[in-house]
């Protein structure tokens, strides 16, 4: 059954989606996946270069095939890319196939990203969270702070939560 046993993590890039992804699928022994990293795998070019010959409108048609591609898979751990929100059909499929996971953070670590060339980094990451935030809680079934929090406090905590997630209801609705 495609669903609710799929994980998918989605936030803004920075914020651990792909450390406490591996976290989770070794906890719960399923198999991991970043879509950044299978487009990359499926071009032969690292995300900058796709971003620099194809623009943004080509990599988000790139990361839309891959990411319905992994989410049609069962029993898996997906680490989105921060802007794979955007997309309406994307974010229907993350809804759809998996127990999605918001991990907000406000600091945003990385600041060697495609989207973050050529302008003031913090104020650009500011400006993009604003608009994909209303996205991210839109589609989330949890969201959990990773601000200042280590892999496996935010692992352990999504781990006990995801098992909560999958509790059958008894017949008066409490597990």
């Amino acid at each position: 059954m495609v669903g609710r046993q799929n994980i998918f993590l989605i936030g803004p890039m920075g914020s651990g989606k792909t450390a406490v992804g591996k976290y989770l699928a070794r906890s719960l022994g399923l198999p991991f996946f970043d879509s950044d990293h299978v487009i990359e795998q499926r071009t032969g070019a690292d995300i900058p270069l796709i971003f620099e010959r194809e623009g943004e409108a080509g990599f988000r048609q790139r990361e839309r095939d891959a990411i319905a591609d992994l989410t049609a898979r069962e029993r898996i751990v997906l680490a989105t890319g921060g802007g794979a929100v955007l997309d309406a059909q994307t974010r229907e499929d993350l809804r759809a196939r998996g127990w999605v996971v918001y991990l907000a953070e406000r600091a945003g670590r990385s600041r060697h990203r495609p989207l973050l060339h050529g302008t003031d980094p913090t104020r650009r990451l500011e400006e993009l969270l604003r608009m994909r935030e209303p996205l991210y809680r839109g589609i989330a079934d949890l969201t959990v702070p990773t601000d200042h929090r280590r892999v496996a406090a935010v692992g352990e905590f999504i781990v006990q939560k995801y098992h909560e997630s999958l509790q059958p209801l008894t017949a008066g609705g409490v597990p």
